[in-house]
């Protein structure tokens, strides 16, 4: 069989067996969700959000021929995204497999798909160097005090049970962000962190790395 043919043999073999229609508002997966599936949309939007403390931040529109889900894929990591139909939808759903042949059969995806990471760094780079520190403390720091239990942690400090992740969608951040802001609480010794327990010595102490005005 010729290259091209194969090529088309799998572009058949994708569109017949995988592809999915969506309906407005219909949750494609949620954060925390395990991720064996990516997609590309043939038509419609899908709207990308995250948890945020006052709900939920939309992270980006898609639309058609866009490719999304694919961390989790190459990863092996939980869902980071709510993807949810912002209109009637048709995409492909590939899984793991699929996608690999794809990519040896057709290497222009595996680039677009290079590029699509290299610009998601890029991207949080920036993101990262727009925000100062305090910018990043605030939004955890208000996470800790509303969750810590007094008394909950060694020698009767406050202590607040979570993860890295939990902290990041309660505090409306990228995991990423959070690492940095909990850092920078670890570095001025306002928390200690104990397996997965923060735990605050002085909770007056912690509440004064909030600005004034909050």
């Amino acid at each position: 069989m010729s290259s091209s043919a194969r090529i088309e043999d799998t572009q058949f073999r994708v569109q017949r067996s995988y592809e999915r229609t969506l309906r407005p508002g219909d949750v494609l997966y949620d954060e925390g969700e395990r991720g064996d599936r990516l997609y590309v949309i043939q038509a419609g939007q899908m709207d990308m959000s995250r948890a945020h403390a006052g709900g939920r931040k939309l992270v980006a529109r898609l639309g058609p021929g866009e490719l999304f889900g694919e961390m989790g894929v190459l990863l092996g990591r939980p869902r980071t995204q709510r993807a949810e139909a912002a209109s009637d939808v048709r995409l492909l759903e590939i899984d793991p497999v699929t996608f690999e042949g794809m990519c040896v059969e057709q290497p222009e995806i595996a680039i677009r798909v290079i590029q699509r990471l290299a610009a998601r760094a890029i991207d949080l780079e920036q993101r990262l160097s727009a925000l100062g520190a305090e910018d990043l403390l605030r939004p955890v720091v208000r996470v800790i005090l509303r969750s810590a239990q007094p008394g909950a942690g060694d020698e009767g400090v406050a202590g607040y049970d979570t993860s890295l992740r939990e902290l990041a969608q309660k505090a409306g951040l990228s995991m990423l962000e959070a690492y940095r802001a909990l850092g920078q609480l670890l570095d001025r010794r306002l928390v200690k962190l104990i397996d997965d327990s923060i735990q605050v010595p002085d909770l007056e102490a912690l509440s004064s790395a909030l600005d004034p005005a909050d």
